[in-house]
C-alpha cells in the first residue's frame, strides 16, 4: 500500500504553504511524490553507457582468474632467500601476461614473469627486475624481501558470484570496462526516462526566425534539452506553445500521454498562472507554486495524470537554477538511480560584497578559484539579474545564502555548491 501523501493531506501539514515554499521543505514534497520508472531493457555493454543499472551485475568469474604479478620480476619461493644475504637461482623460464609457465618451481629456482603473468606452481612471492642481479641464465636476489609481495592473488578484486556492481548503478566508462573485463555482454538497465517539454510565452520566436517587435528567442528549450541529455533523459522537445488556454490543454495532454515528466519554462509568474493552474487543477494537481527562493520563486510541482509535472520560471537563469535545485535530482531518482549522488558543497570565503535581504535562499552564480598557495575563495559573476543568462555560463558554482542570512562582507565564508560537470 502507497504511503505518499494526496494533495489534500499535505494541505493539512503546519509547514505547508504553496504560495511560499521552504527550498529544504519544496524537497521533501517533490521526493514523497517520486516511485521510480520499472520498466527494464536489456541491452549490449556499449549501449548501455549512460544507463542506469536495473539489478546488480554478479561475477561469474574470479578476478583477476589466477595468482599474478604485479610487477615485471621473478617468481620465486621465499623459502630460498636470505634475510641478510644473497642467494643466487637458476631461471627455469619465463611466464608472459598468456603464455604461462607450464612446469612446477623447485627449490633454488626462479621464473622470469611480467606483469600480468601467471605465478607458477610453486612460487609465493615476486621480486622487482630492479632488485636482482641477473648473468648466465642465473638471477642474484638480495634480502630484505616480504612473502607475498608484489603477487595478486586469484579473487583478490572480484570472486565469483560476487555482486561487481549494484542495481541503481550508473553505467559510466569505469563501468562498462569492469563489465566487459567479466565477460558479460548484456545487462538489464531502466528504460530511460521520457522527458517533454516546452516553452509558453506570445512573445517567444524560435531560432532561425525572424524577430518581431518585442519578440525574443526563446533560448529556454536549449538549456533544458542539454540539462535533459546530460542527464541520459529520452528528450521530447515539443516547441512554444502560444498563451492560449486551448494549445495549452492540448499540449499539456499529449506531453503527459507520452511522457514521465512534462517541463514547461513560462507561464507560472504572478499573473500569467490563473488560466494555468485551472488547467493543471483541470488535468491533474498542483502541490505547490512558489518557493521562497531568489531566482526561480515561481516554481510549480504537481502531477498531470501519471506523469510528474515542473513548472520552471521563464527568466533564463531561473530555469537552469530550479532545475539544478529541484528537477536534476527528481529525475535522477525517477529513472532509477540509487543513491543520488548529491552536487558537491563545501565552505570557502567570499571575496565580493554581496547584497542579501533575509527571508528567502538565494543562488548566486560564482566562480571558484585556487591561488597560487593552493586556497580556495569564491566571487560573483557580476550582475545576478535572473535574466543575464552570460552568468551561468561563466559561473562554476552556486553561492548559497540561506534564508536568514543578511549581506555579505568579503571574507565571510559561505556555502557553495560545484556544478561544474554534473550536467
Amino acid at each position: 500500500m502507497s504511503t505518499r501523501p494526496t494533495l489534500r493531506e499535505l494541505s493539512c501539514a503546519d509547514d505547508y504553504d504553496p504560495n511560499s515554499m521552504p527550498v529544504p521543505r519544496a524537497r521533501e514534497v517533490i521526493a514523497q511524490f517520486l516511485s521510480p520508472i520499472s520498466t527494464i531493457e536489456r541491452v549490449s555493454v556499449r549501449a548501455a553507457l549512460g544507463r542506469v543499472l536495473a539489478a546488480d551485475v554478479i561475477s561469474p568469474v574470479d578476478v583477476p582468474s589466477h595468482d599474478n604479478s604485479a610487477m615485471d620480476g621473478y617468481a620465486l619461493r621465499f623459502a630460498d632467500l636470505k634475510s641478510d644475504g644473497t642467494v643466487t637461482l637458476k631461471v627455469a623460464g619465463s611466464s608472459f601476461a598468456g603464455v604461462p609457465y607450464q612446469g612446477v618451481l623447485k627449490t633454488g629456482e626462479a621464473v622470469r614473469i611480467m606483469t600480468g603473468g601467471v605465478v607458477p606452481a610453486g612460487a609465493d612471492t615476486i621480486v622487482m627486475q630492479e632488485h636482482v642481479e641477473t648473468k648466465d641464465g642465473q638471477v642474484s636476489v638480495g634480502g630484505g624481501h616480504k612473502k607475498g609481495q608484489n603477487l595478486r592473488k586469484a579473487g583478490e578484486d572480484l570472486q565469483r558470484g560476487q555482486p561487481a556492481l549494484r542495481r541503481g548503478q550508473p553505467v559510466r566508462p569505469a563501468e562498462t570496462g569492469l563489465i566487459a573485463s567479466l565477460g558479460i555482454a548484456e545487462v538489464p538497465v531502466y528504460r530511460r526516462l521520457r522527458v517533454a517539454f516546452f516553452s509558453t510565452g506570445d512573445e517567444l520566436v524560435s531560432i532561425g526566425l525572424p524577430l518581431g517587435e518585442g519578440q525574443i528567442y526563446d533560448s529556454n528549450r536549449y538549456t533544458i534539452h542539454g540539462m535533459l541529455t546530460r542527464l541520459g533523459c529520452e528528450v521530447i522537445d515539443m516547441g512554444v506553445i502560444r498563451d492560449d488556454p486551448q494549445l495549452l490543454e492540448a499540449a499539456f495532454r499529449e506531453a503527459a500521454a507520452v511522457a514521465d515528466v512534462v517541463i514547461t519554462s513560462g507561464g507560472v509568474s504572478v499573473g500569467e498562472a490563473d488560466f494555468v493552474k485551472d488547467l493543471l487543477n483541470k488535468l491533474g494537481e498542483v502541490v505547490f507554486w512558489k518557493i521562497a527562493m531568489k531566482p526561480g520563486r515561481p516554481l510549480a510541482y504537481g502531477k498531470i495524470g501519471n506523469a510528474h509535472f515542473f513548472g520552471l520560471p521563464g527568466n533564463p537563469v531561473s530555469v537552469m537554477v530550479t532545475f539544478y535545485q529541484f528537477v536534476r535530482d527528481a529525475l535522477l531518482k525517477l529513472s532509477g538511480r540509487d543513491p543520488i549522488e548529491a552536487l558537491p558543497s563545501f565552505r570557502v570565503p567570499c571575496t565580493s560584497t554581496l547584497k542579501k535581504a533575509p527571508g528567502r535562499t538565494e543562488f548566486q552564480r560564482g566562480i571558484l578559484t585556487r591561488d597560487a598557495s593552493g586556497d580556495l575563495s569564491v566571487r560573483v559573476t557580476g550582475e545576478q539579474g535572473s535574466g543575464i543568462l552570460r552568468s551561468m555560463s561563466e559561473a562554476n558554482c552556486f553561492i548559497i545564502l540561506p534564508t536568514e542570512q543578511g549581506n555579505v562582507t568579503p571574507g565571510t565564508l559561505v556555502d557553495v555548491q560545484v556544478m561544474e560537470g554534473v550536467i
